[in-house]
Order: structure tokens, then C-alpha cells, then sequence
């Protein structure tokens, strides 16, 4: 986190859009007493599907941004540095990314569910989509540098592309997180579980960084075929599975043996 590289950026994002999806959901769940539902969907709308009534409690994506702001702002904007102008980009993508997955939700009403009557309210989409987004801006974050005046960013070398306001942007390159650095605070990869078929980061091809993997049969135990029993328990076998686990070598370097 001390480095301004693309991890950081991403730490940074995620963590507001966290802030932003918690208090959203706590306002519309009336854990909050400072805010409810969102005050501004009321009357009738319209869609691609026709015209409907705002109704239900819609999430008040509006008090979660504005909270988030002011919460997770408050320590860069004291600041006013090239990193704290880094992090004050990345927070925003975070909170941005709550508020693009916000999904329209409806429940019809007539006879016979003819639907002559939509009502309909916004709702926060599972945080895992903002999660899975931020991870494809993460991957394709852009290296930038601070402006002389320190007010905003530029490319950090001529030929690369500039930043938009939805791209995460940092400053250093990353460390080698192949091996164990303490200084950098990287674990390292050695003894990292791998998947042998995988060709994503996952996979011992990319995780292990060239180094090979070693493969351990284990028996796994799991509890399966659960029955309900009247009343009231639930009553499993209990299976057991072989597998085999890949984790990737460690480095063959003397100094890594030192370190650990």
C-alpha cells in the first residue's frame, strides 16, 4: 500500500465502492436513522417496456455516495499530494462503480397478471458484479504522473493512452510478487495452491512464474446426502473425495531460503 502501483489502486476503488454498496443497503434496510429510502424516485416513469409508477423502497444510491465521499475523501483532500490526487481518482471509480449497476426492479399488478400496472424501484445489483468490474479495470489501469501543478494527470510516458474517469490509474510499477519480498510486503507464490488447467492467474502456469508446480494426493472429507428429519435436524453422510492439490516450488535461490 505504500507503493502507488496498480494494487493500490485497486485496494483504494474497491474499498469505496464498499463503503458506498454498505450505507446504500443500511439506508434502504432502515438500519440508519439519518436516511431511508431514495426521496427522489416518485411519480411515473417510463421505460422501453412502457410507463410504470415509482413505488417500494428504492436503495438510496444518493446518501451512499455522498457519505462515502465525504468518509473516505477526507484523509487525501488534508493531504493534497500526487498520491493523495491518485487515490482520490481511484476512491471515485469505486463509487461510480456502485451506481452502474443499479437494476430496475418491478412488480406487475392486474388481473390475471396482465401486467397493466407496473410498479417499479432501484435496487443495488450483488456486490460481486462492482467487484468483478473494478478487477477488469484493474487489469487494464493506466500508468500516469502528476501534472507540475499537481491538479491533475498525464500519461506517464508519450505514446501511452490517457486516463478517462473509469480507468484506475497509479504511478510506480508493481513489485516482483514471484518471491518473497518483505520489504515490498509480498508473500511471495511458493506453496500457493494452483489449478493445473487453468490459463487465467490462477493457473500454476502464471502463478508459479515459470518456477513448476508440485502435485499431493489428498482425501478430502465432506458432509453429503443431507436429509431432513422431523423435527427438527439435519442429518448428513459424511464422503470422502481424493484429489489432487497443485502448489506451486519455491524459487531454487539460496537467498530465499534465508528470508524464510
Amino acid at each position: 500500500m505504500l507503493r502507488s502501483s496498480r494494487e493500490a489502486a485497486f485496494v483504494y476503488a474497491i474499498s469505496s465502492a464498499g463503503v458506498v454498496h454498505a450505507i446504500t443497503r443500511a439506508c434502504s434496510q432502515g438500519e440508519l436513522s439519518v436516511c431511508s429510502c431514495d426521496p427522489y424516485t416518485r411519480g411515473r416513469h417510463h421505460d422501453q417496456r412502457g410507463d410504470f409508477d415509482w413505488g417500494g423502497c428504492s436503495d438510496n444510491i444518493h446518501y451512499g455516495v455522498r457519505f462515502a465521499k465525504a468518509f473516505v475523501d477526507a484523509k487525501e483532500k488534508r493531504l493534497k499530494d500526487a498520491r493523495a490526487l491518485m487515490n482520490l481518482h481511484n476512491n471515485r471509480c469505486g463509487r461510480t462503480a456502485v451506481r452502474r449497476f443499479l437494476k430496475l426492479e418491478c412488480k406487475c399488478h392486474g388481473v390475471s397478471g396482465s401486467c397493466t400496472l407496473r410498479t417499479c424501484w432501484r435496487a443495488l445489483s450483488d456486490f460481486r458484479r462492482t467487484g468483478d468490474y473494478l478487477r477488469r479495470r484493474y487489469d487494464g489501469a493506466v500508468q500516469v504522473t502528476a501534472t507540475q501543478d499537481g491538479a491533475n494527470f498525464t500519461a506517464a510516458r508519450q505514446g501511452y493512452r490517457r486516463a478517462t474517469r473509469t480507468d484506475l490509474v497509479y504511478f510506480d510499477n508493481s513489485p516482483d510478487y514471484c518471491v518473497l519480498d518483505k520489504a515490498a510486503g509480498s508473500l511471495g507464490t511458493a506453496g500457493r495452491v494452483c489449478s493445473k488447467t487453468s490459463k487465467g492467474t490462477d493457473g500454476c502456469e502464471i502463478m508459479c512464474c515459470g518456477r513448476g508446480y508440485d502435485t499431493t494426493r489428498v482425501t478430502r472429507v465432506t458432509q453429503c446426502e443431507c436429509k431432513f428429519h422431523w423435527c427438527c435436524a439435519v442429518r448428513c453422510k459424511e464422503c470422502r473425495n481424493t484429489v489432487d492439490v497443485h502448489t506451486c516450488k519455491a524459487p531454487k535461490k539460496a537467498e530465499w531460503l534465508d528470508q524464510t
